[in-house]
């Protein structure tokens, strides 16, 4: 969505298919390159921004999007669990946002947007293995505002965003796991006052937003984009179009 405002995107991931991504953006007519990174290497964060330098001379949007998602209860986390959590879903954010703020800093101007959830005010579901995951997004909320204060007098708006139930490939292996409450996507999105789930289409819409001068005014803060589902203190669904 990001390319198709007219941006030149920069993908990373720690995927090899990141490449495929960014060539099927090029054969659209976008914008694009790719490299494979990991979030959780701070060598590999401060090598890619490097380059990215060296190829663009500036970086005026940050996108921190990686994040993992595995369910696990309290009593039966590892260490190792738990750390895995963290260090990607919110360290790599500070890994990220550490390696462009200089040069955003340089710059007098930068847009950082960070990837939160509406799991970390709230919980989705009462089924458990939530709480490390939600511990991770709320303390997005608490890093994109304390980074806000602390760069705001350099022209650099930091912001998150706070998706509900998207419809992604992500959301769908979730769905088919044993003892998950919605027994499909589509029934899930019934669930939902405004009747389906969102799209990454949709995020991208408003993460594009957030990147741009339209949005100057804006710091510190979170959207939530889920449809209406966090209005709701008592479900009285299905939800059906009227």
């Amino acid at each position: 969505m990001l390319a198709q405002h007219g941006a030149q995107v920069v993908l990373t991931d720690v995927a090899d298919d990141v490449h495929d991504t960014a060539e099927k953006n090029r054969k659209d007519g976008l914008d694009a390159v790719a490299f494979k990174m990991d979030v959780t290497r701070a060598d590999q964060v401060n090598h890619v921004v490097q380059e990215v330098l060296s190829k663009f001379h500036r970086i005026d949007v940050l996108v921190n999007n990686a994040g993992i998602y595995p369910r696990s209860n309290l009593v039966d986390m590892s260490d190792e669990f738990l750390r895995e959590m963290f260090d990607v879903n919110v360290f790599g954010m500070f890994r990220c946002a550490r390696a462009v703020l200089p040069v955003m800093m340089k710059q007098r101007y930068g847009k950082i947007v960070n990837m939160s959830s509406v799991t970390g005010p709230m919980v989705a579901d009462p089924s458990g293995g939530q709480t490390a995951y939600a511990a991770t997004k709320a303390a997005v909320l608490g890093f994109t505002t304390a980074l806000a204060l602390e760069v705001a007098q350099y022209g650099i708006n930091v912001n998150c965003v706070c998706p509900g139930h998207i419809d992604t490939p992500g959301g769908r292996e979730q769905t088919s796991e044993p003892g998950y409450p919605d027994e499909s996507m589509e029934a899930l999105g019934r669930t939902i006052p405004i009747c389906r789930l969102g799209t990454p289409e949709e995020v991208g819409e408003l993460v594009a937003f957030l990147a741009s001068d339209d949005s100057s005014y804006l710091t510190g803060t979170h959207i939530v984009i889920d449809g209406g589902n966090i209005l709701q203190e008592t479900y009285r669904g299905p939800y059906t179009p009227q």
